[in-house]
């Protein structure tokens, strides 16, 4: 989706005393920690345009630190109203519907929904994949991957006939480590076809872009 097509889509131009390539808005946060009663602390917002305004899935821990997801709406990407309980995820599947933690959570549209991949609380962290067509019904699919994993990104949409997702295989504490992967599926349910993508330099933090599907270890079959 191009600029052109998001006429109200908020926008500052950047600083005349800045070099960055990205710029921070001069009036973050735009969300506080505290918008909602029930929230600590609200991190990792994905946001995307829905009817003309815009809607999004935000990481709130509690005043427990218990870590969930909600959903919020703006009509400027400015002004935001989250609600102050968390999602409710339909799931026919009660063993992986019953919550541990749910935390980073990622929105996109790909053809006829928008399709919402977070870390999930299943034996140690795990690509939870669900999708809304509304922001008010959540349907819960499946777990993507095996623990230990986080941080599973969708790509906007299919290539040759695949949907493609982007993760970091982990532990199950504060990960040093993050080399990131490409997994293909042909249904948003089975996940295969794992292929290197990318590694560490000094922690998860910092990476080395190599092209996809190359590795310097790998041989030709």
């Amino acid at each position: 989706m191009i600029l052109s097509q998001l006429p109200n889509i908020p926008w500052e131009e950047k600083p005349k005393y800045s070099n960055d390539i990205v710029w921070r808005y001069s009036a973050n946060p735009i969300i506080p920690r505290n918008l909602i009663p029930s929230s600590n602390s609200i991190f990792n917002s994905a946001v995307v345009p829905f009817r003309g305004e815009f809607a999004g899935v935000f990481r709130c821990d509690n005043k427990k630190r218990t870590m969930n997801l909600q959903r919020g709406f703006s009509k400027n990407g400015i002004d935001w109203q989250l609600e102050n309980d968390p999602i409710d995820w339909l799931c026919d599947d009660p063993e992986i519907g019953q919550f541990q933690y749910r935390y980073d959570p990622r929105v996109v549209w790909i053809e006829d929904r928008f399709y919402v991949s977070w870390c999930n609380g299943y034996h140690g962290p795990t690509i939870g994949i669900g999708y809304t067509f509304d922001f008010e019904e959540f349907h819960f699919l499946e777990n993507a991957l095996l623990p230990f994993n986080r941080n599973g990104v969708l790509l906007p949409r299919k290539i040759n006939g695949k949907y493609l997702m982007l993760s970091r295989p982990s532990d199950n504490g504060h990960t040093p480590f993050g080399d990131i992967y490409l997994s293909q599926s042909p249904d948003m349910i089975h996940w295969g076809q794992h292929r290197f993508v990318m590694g560490t330099k000094g922690g998860w933090e910092r990476q080395i872009l190599l092209p996809l599907w190359h590795s310097p270890k790998s041989k030709t079959c």
